[in-house]
């Protein structure tokens, strides 16, 4: 019986160590994960429809920040320009330095350099613009229109800026990479594939799956170690107390 109790001390005391360490392990990455975010990421609330269907009135966002030189055709950015407004503002960079914006060709479409673009993302089934415009993007700036064309403040109308409607790149702060609110719209941002065969292609997605997963496996490591102990409690049966024969 000695050599049994021996076994099963030696069981508990590995799965205390494993739990603990589960624990440890967790901990690091539920909070490493969060710094990591908290560096990368910050929320902005969008507070118009011109970016709809994409992003609606009142949803929360998650921009990476980012430099205004990694800003490529067809991110949804923030940014903010005093000739603008004081706010922060939310759009879709459609043309970058050196680029001819123009709209619209003879099937209503948006063209850069004349190649037309397909813009599923847009809100209305209509001309990719209700008015018709064309300028060429100073170098170091950047054209940016919102998906809701029929309800949208943006480049369009600053045409006759010294600018031709662009903000600078420095302009930029962050880069949209997903939804977070409401939670029925959560999802990352795709790069749409139309503007990948431009110069410079498209971005590459940030790094926010990857911080999600570190959260997640985190808390699910220390909710596993941390309920190890109440557990094996309960399935491992307790040993009988052996009762010294008399006589």
């Amino acid at each position: 019986m000695s050599g049994a109790g021996r076994t099963d001390d030696g069981h508990g005391r590995a799965g205390r160590m494993l739990s603990g360490l589960a624990v440890a392990v967790g901990c690091v990455l539920f909070l490493g994960g969060f710094v990591w975010g908290a560096l990368l990421y910050q929320p902005y609330t969008v507070p118009t429809d011109s970016m709809a269907p994409t992003i609606g009135r009142g949803d929360r966002v998650l921009a990476q920040r980012i430099d205004g030189g990694d800003v490529r055709r067809g991110d949804i950015v923030v940014f903010k320009d005093k000739v603008w407004g004081d706010s922060p503002m939310v759009k879709r960079v459609v043309g970058t330095g050196g680029d001819t914006v123009a709209c619209c060709d003879g099937k209503g479409r948006l063209t850069v350099d004349g190649k037309p673009i397909e813009e599923p993302y847009l809100q209305a089934t209509g001309p990719a613009s209700p008015t018709a415009f064309s300028a060429t993007v100073p170098e170091g700036q950047l054209f940016l229109l919102g998906d809701h064309r029929n309800d949208s403040v943006d480049s369009r109308g600053h045409l006759t800026d010294t600018s031709h409607g662009s903000v600078p790149r420095g302009a930029v702060k962050a880069r949209v990479d997903a939804t977070a609110w409401p939670v029925g719209g959560w999802g990352m941002m795709d790069r749409p594939e139309s503007f990948a065969a431009l110069p410079g292609g498209t971005s590459q997605p940030g790094p926010l799956p990857l911080v999600l997963t570190a959260v997640v496996v985190g808390a699910v490591l220390i909710l596993g170690g941390a309920a190890y102990g109440p557990v094996a409690r309960i399935v491992t049966p307790r040993r009988r107390e052996e009762v010294p024969a008399h006589g």
